[in-house]
């Protein structure tokens, strides 16, 4: 009779769980696996029966056959090593007792009989917590932050031995004595930028603090060394710190792109180079590993000169723009990441850089520099929320005492609790459903006037015209109203239009169209 042992399989980010089938029969001595396994898989075999070998299981004219099943699903990496050596040790009657219900087993085996880690951990054990299983025998790898994990026992273990101790009622293994961290230990991080450090750029600021309060996506222009990076740089300082769930999900990402990322509650930040190609940016391979969209999730992208980035590269951000999230498709599988960012564009406004700049004249030609602005195509440009228009600041100009990052995302981290209460989940204006976000907050009928004719004149499509409400949304959220108020709606279609400098406020709305 064939045993079965359960295990966890990935897609992408997605576990789903894997019975590993084990029959030992008379035959010429082999092992066999089946069920769409990769190469990785293929040779489990090997390190498998080198473990065996030295427990003296002894399967000299036996023939092992392995399935992994569902056998429709293709099966990667060395995740199942520890499940098929405990299903050939159960059949062969070196595991006396019967094996515990509701439990998985997760690791790779080396030759000398201990137990590794395998790609996608972290992935694998959020999976097995929401597939219902209430334990996991895993490697005892410090790398892999098992306490962050709730309602999932973690059995860790060295070797092959203290699996068998385990099952055979021997040994009770201890939990991992990592301690999770605490709400303060949570929100303690430091960051080398601050929005104190920043002389100047006023309007910017307030921009960038609309744009963390609501989700929303920035693109900034200005002449070179005007303090476009340096605004982008320090944008994250003013976001609040991820939740439990959320670091979850991107050291996960991180994890399955095979790139190393502090346990910190500060969100990503992704600075890509333009010179990176698509599927560095949006994710790929022959199996499909997370990009830099992915990696940005929870957090924000930057892309710098944004303009020189392939026209091609830019218009695949489209969808994840939209959706939040990116599917790849391959010729073995398809897979989808999360990719929910911040994006922050910053370019130059033409070739030469000094369009209406106040130091330096402009060569270019209009028509060069309409072909330079065209490198962004319209639909990206109607994904952006907020332009910005920005000129190099007088450093000898007096200032007063700046706002901190600290203050700024207190403020910041406010306005989202209010979005959160009321959408009734941690959902921001910038990602709601538009029928939603109308039905908590309606527009009267002026405003909708207002917004149409506006609309008209400045030949803005039905998505401009939706991110100009949802902007206003976390423009009045910031504020502290219940309603999107009037004035609201203006800034909205001052930071939508891209103009330079403060706009005095109309006495009426028809003073803007």
């Amino acid at each position: 009779m064939a045993v079965k042992v359960s295990s966890i399989g990935l897609q992408g980010l997605e576990g789903y769980p894997v019975d590993v089938e084990v029959e030992v029969s008379k035959g010429k001595e082999s092992m066999v696996i089946v069920g769409l396994p990769d190469a990785s898989v293929k040779e489990s075999k090997e390190r498998v029966m080198a473990v065996l070998r030295l427990l003296k299981c002894d399967l000299t004219d036996r023939k092992v056959v392995v399935n992994l099943s569902p056998p429709e699903q293709r099966k990667n990496g060395a995740m199942f090593d520890l499940a098929m050596a405990v299903g050939i040790l159960k059949e062969e009657g070196f595991i006396k007792m019967a094996l515990p219900e509701r439990i998985a087993f997760i690791g790779a085996l080396s030759l000398d009989g201990s137990v590794r880690k395998a790609d996608g951990m972290l992935p694998a054990l959020i999976a097995a917590k929401l597939l219902g299983f209430d334990k996991v025998v895993m490697p005892n790898d410090e790398s892999v932050p098992t306490e962050m994990l709730k309602d999932l026992e973690c059995i860790k273990v060295a070797n092959i031995h203290e699996v068998m101790e385990y099952l055979s009622g021997q040994l009770l293994l201890p939990l991992s004595t990592a301690v999770a961290k605490t709400e303060e230990e949570l929100c303690d991080f430091s960051f080398s930028h601050d929005f104190s450090h920043i002389i100047g750029h006023e309007n910017a600021k307030e921009a960038l603090e609309i744009a963390a309060a609501g989700g929303h996506n920035v693109l900034m222009s200005g002449p070179p060394g005007c303090g476009k990076s340096m605004l982008a740089e320090t944008f994250p300082s003013i976001l609040p710190p991820l939740t439990r769930e959320a670091q979850l999900d991107v050291i996960s990402l991180y994890e399955l792109a095979k790139e190393k990322r502090p346990i910190s509650s500060a969100v990503p930040y992704r600075h890509p180079h333009h010179s990176a190609s698509s599927v560095a940016i949006i994710g790929g391979g022959s199996n499909p590993k997370p990009g830099e969209i992915s990696l940005a999730h929870h957090g924000v992208l930057f892309l710098d000169e944004m303009a020189e980035f392939s026209k091609k590269t830019l218009d695949m951000l489209r969808q994840p723009l939209e959706s939040g999230k990116i599917t790849i498709s391959r010729a073995h599988s398809t897979v989808t990441y999360p990719s929910s960012f911040i994006l922050i564009g910053a370019m130059n406004p033409c070739p030469c850089g000094y369009l209406g700049a106040h130091t330096h004249y402009c060569t270019c030609s209009p028509k060069t520099i309409q072909n330079y602005r065209n490198r962004v195509s319209g639909p990206v440009y109607d994904r952006i929320d907020i332009l910005l228009s920005l000129q190099t600041v007088n450093l000898d100009q007096e200032t007063g005492t700046a706002e901190s990052s600290a203050v700024v995302r207190k403020r910041v981290q406010q306005a989202r609790e209010k979005q959160y209460e009321r959408y009734q989940s941690e959902i921001l204006n910038a990602d709601v459903a538009y029928d939603r976000l109308i039905a908590n907050s309606p527009l009267n009928e002026s405003q909708r006037k207002m917004l149409a004719q506006v609309s008209v004149k400045q030949q803005w499509s039905n998505r401009v015209q939706i991110k100009i409400i949802r902007l206003a949304r976390t423009i009045s959220d910031l504020a502290g109203e219940t309603q999107i108020t009037d004035e609201a709606i203006w800034k909205a279609l001052t930071l939508r239009r891209g103009t330079k400098g403060q706009v005095p406020r109309p006495t009426n709305f028809l003073q803007l169209v």
